[in-house]
């Protein structure tokens, strides 16, 4: 069973969308306002989307790029682009899999089942984050480093864990804030200086004061 989102305008395949895969066990749910499709994305906690191209507003291929720089939330488009120019942008643009309608709903089921799968085990596989020897563990929001360990709040666990997977890279503090804001963690200027003050400070206690390097005027980064 997984909580599937389905971002389809056309009323009656939205309906029949959801009708076969609620057949199936899963969980469904509708977006019915496409003014901001990437945030109703980000904060509908889904497993995976089947995402249209052709949207009001905003095409598919659009919010797929967007979510892309904060998410990586499995996508399926579902389409009646049928060109392999059409299969290429969608995969492109960050889509896992990519099916063409009229579609048949056994194999539409099987596409969703096999990147499910796919996607799943890779979750298992990345529930640590590491950089220069500290390791943070992303389900208990412990940081550790040569044998000790210190617990981080919610927002230093999200900070942490945005600063770690872009690493190598300056990300400004209003990447940040975007990104801790379409995580449902809602934080301003302030609180943001606050934050990483504290983080700062547990990184401290554990032998590691360099660890995010302040580039003034720019952002933070982790070398």
């Amino acid at each position: 069973m997984a909580k599937i989102l389905i971002v389809e305008d056309d009323e009656t395949i939205a309906q029949e969308l959801s009708l076969l895969l609620s057949n199936a066990n899963h969980i469904t749910e509708r977006i019915s306002d496409f003014s901001d499709v990437t945030k109703q994305i980000l904060s509908s906690a889904a497993d995976l989307v089947l995402l249209d191209v052709s949207l009001p507003g905003e095409s598919g291929l659009t919010v797929c790029s967007r979510l892309r720089r904060s998410s990586n939330v499995p996508v399926i488009f579902v389409t009646a682009a049928a060109t392999s120019m059409d299969e290429l942008n969608c995969i492109l643009q960050g889509g896992d899999d990519y099916i063409t309608k009229p579609y048949e709903p056994p194999v539409l089921l099987a596409r969703i089942g096999a990147v499910l799968k796919r996607t799943m085990q890779a979750d298992t596989d990345s529930k640590r984050l590491t950089a220069h020897g500290l390791t943070l563990d992303l389900a208990s929001a412990v940081i550790s480093y040569e044998g000790r360990q210190a617990e981080l709040t919610k927002n230093e666990w999200k900070i942490l864990s945005c600063l770690i997977r872009h690493q190598g890279e300056i990300v400004s503090r209003a990447q940040l804030i975007d990104y801790l804001w379409d995580n449902q963690v809602f934080i301003d200027d302030n609180a943001l200086s606050v934050n990483m003050t504290r983080l700062r400070g547990r990184l401290s206690e554990l032998g590691m004061e360099n660890f995010i390097i302040t580039k003034r005027g720019m952002g933070y980064l982790i070398p």
